[in-house]
């Protein structure tokens, strides 16, 4: 079962991490539960999902691309599952830091190969990385990503 407070413990961290970050992508957010934890925290944030039930968030009721124009200080991934890639294409492409809580990979890979993998995608395309650990049960690693300060 979920821990509960992996919503709040994650946007706790991510204020924590990235003070300056303000305005927030949430990829594959669900119903936008870490939107409304952020928000909460002083974030303006949309929501990308293609859920049609959600929170009364602001919400982008699509998929999220390569493509979508960054007006974000930060994107992040709460188990976001088929879109955890993304997040780390998007954050190296548009140069903004990334934090995601991946669940599973989305090629059956297991678990700690799949968040090695990750790391070395995010290293690769020129960002540093670390991993930290929420205080909770289940998935609780979170990848930390951001462009080398010049």
């Amino acid at each position: 079962m979920a821990d509960k407070r992996r919503f709040d413990l994650f946007a706790e961290l991510l204020r924590t991490q990235f003070p300056a970050a303000t305005r927030v992508f949430d990829v594959a957010g669900g119903m936008g539960k870490l939107n409304e934890a952020l928000s909460r925290r002083g974030c303006e944030v949309i929501t990308f999902d293609r859920r049609h039930k959600h929170l009364p968030v602001t919400f982008a009721e699509r998929e999220f691309t390569l493509d979508e124009p960054c007006a974000c200080d930060l994107v992040v991934g709460m188990h976001p599952d088929g879109a955890t890639r993304v997040i780390i294409d998007y954050a190296a492409k548009h140069r903004v830091p990334f934090a995601i809580v991946p669940c599973c990979s989305d090629n059956s890979m297991p678990y700690k190969p799949w968040m090695r993998h990750l790391a070395d995608l995010a290293t690769t395309q020129g960002l540093v990385v670390q991993e930290v650990e929420l205080p909770m049960e289940g998935r609780a690693r979170v990848i930390l990503g951001h462009p080398p300060v010049s």
